[in-house]
């Protein structure tokens, strides 16, 4: 099992936790207008779906080059999306996400 990547994992959580944990530890946070708090609790899973796409929508070659990646996981992301969007929940998207990535790759097309 490889975990050179937990390091990377961990600053995610440490640097997303706080954003998350604002509306929680901010003394009169439920004062604020409706907006500004559903700001402040969707700016950590924001941070975590950008890094997300990036490292499934770019590949990098072995000389250091980007370039985009169109696979399978686009149909994983869409359909994630579209779950998410229609439930109103990140876990049944996530679960249909990694289901279709995974059948796919199981089938040898991803």
């Amino acid at each position: 099992m490889k975990t050179d990547l937990v390091w990377l994992a961990l600053l995610m959580g440490a640097v997303t936790y706080p954003w998350r944990a604002v509306p929680l530890l901010t003394p009169g946070m439920h004062r604020l207008p409706p907006r500004v708090q559903e700001y402040f609790r969707l700016v950590g899973p924001a941070v975590l779906a950008a890094l997300a796409a990036v490292n499934t929508m770019v590949t990098i070659d072995a000389t250091r080059h980007p370039s985009l990646n169109v696979g399978v996981e686009w149909l994983a992301v869409g359909a994630c999306l579209v779950v998410v969007a229609a439930r109103r929940g990140l876990l049944l998207g996530l679960l249909a996400a990694a289901a279709i990535a995974a059948l796919a790759r199981s089938a040898g097309i991803g």
